[in-house]
């Protein structure tokens, strides 16, 4: 008597059916964590550079519009933070008020969150990919937030 060794059409079918249904729920869920990730390394360059425009208003009385003297002196982030996301000084720049934003690059263009703003108060906000601006911490839905 000859055995039968190997796989059916109808199983190899319900295997490769399952993995597609597997793979439709993972991927989408994994990229929504890497943009999440790379947004957080925008958020923590913000961040720096605010921190390195208290300590040049400190030691000179204003604030800077140069992002060279900010990281040259007093460790600012580079303004490319990652192949994801560069910043850069926008809107009001003078000597005692400033606003920076992390502008998303490549594959992050995709993420909901947008571009994230920061100003010399603190005060921080994100505008979506469908132009809204959301405002933290009184916006839940805020890319801060997440």
């Amino acid at each position: 008597m000859k055995s039968n060794r190997g796989f059916t059409l109808i199983e190899l079918l319900v295997v490769t059916t399952i993995v597609a249904i597997l793979a439709a729920i993972a991927i989408p869920i994994y990229t929504n964590y890497m943009q999440r990730g790379r947004r957080a390394d925008a958020k923590t360059a913000l961040e720096q550079l605010r921190a390195a425009q208290e300590m040049w208003r400190a030691e000179k009385g204003s604030y800077s519009a140069s992002a060279g003297e900010l990281q040259n002196t007093m460790g600012a982030p580079p303004t490319t933070i990652s192949p994801y996301y560069t910043w850069k000084f926008s809107g009001t720049l003078n000597a005692s008020s400033f606003t920076a934003e992390a502008d998303p690059t490549g594959i992050q263009t995709k993420d909901s969150g947008g571009t994230l703003f920061i100003n010399q108060a603190g005060s921080k906000w994100n505008i979506d990919i469908n132009g809204h601006q959301h405002n933290y911490p009184a916006d839940p839905s805020s890319a801060w937030a997440n």
